[in-house]
């Protein structure tokens, strides 16, 4: 027997007149799309399941301002609503101190990346990290709109269709971004170098150690 589709008209008809198990459905429903948004947009400190709440919980607080009337699907406006939560859990994020400890392997990733050498295929951790650690300096919606585009490849009008920005400022923006991101990257690339030397002629026997020729 055929699976009959979910009825989301209905389901918000009767979400609005307090039907507690129509808003169990929805939220069943529409729960892989969130945890889908929220896992590739949230703040690395945040759990998938605490951002997954705020939205829902944001949904069914401003669900009046929807409209079918507006020809978007609820599945759109939601998505638009989903991301907007992590712009705000990113801009949370963004005020509190951030550690630039990278790792030995994610350190040379960036010397890589400035380098602009063949990057190492073996190390997709040291990658992933750098990367979380490159976008964090970015601004909530820089992060999100590198995310949408260059991490999950989507196209311009995918970009717009899930945050409702115009496709002529997605393009100016992530140029500016992209400029941004590779700024950092190579001010982190020299400030490690320096903490590198630093490292080296405090200890013993290293560069400003016995026999050395650093002056």
């Amino acid at each position: 027997m055929p699976d009959v589709p979910f009825d989301m008209p209905t389901c918000l008809a009767l979400v609005r007149h307090g039907d507690q198990h129509a808003a169990n459905s929805m939220v069943a429903q529409l729960h892989p799309l969130v945890l889908r948004l929220v896992r590739a947009h949230r703040p690395a400190g945040l759990a998938d399941d605490d951002l997954v709440q705020e939205v829902f919980l944001t949904m069914f607080a401003r669900l009046d301002r929807y409209s079918m009337q507006d020809g978007i699907p609820f599945e759109h406006w939601l998505s638009r609503l989903a991301v907007n939560v992590c712009i705000d859990a990113l801009r949370a994020e963004n005020r509190r101190p951030r550690s630039l400890a990278l790792s030995s392997q994610a350190a040379g990733w960036l010397e890589t990346l400035v380098a602009d050498r063949q990057a190492p295929v073996d190390e997709a951790l040291a990658a992933r990290e750098l990367v979380e650690l490159l976008l964090s300096h970015l601004s909530a919606g820089d992060r999100l709109l590198l995310t949408l585009l260059d991490l999950d490849q989507l196209s311009t009008r995918e970009v717009s269709a899930v945050t409702g920005w115009n496709r002529a400022l997605i393009k100016v923006r992530a140029f500016r971004a992209r400029r941004r991101l590779k700024s950092i990257a190579s001010a982190l690339a020299g400030e490690h170098l320096g903490e590198a030397r630093r490292s080296g002629r405090e200890q013993p026997g290293g560069a400003g150690g016995a026999g050395s020729i650093v002056p």
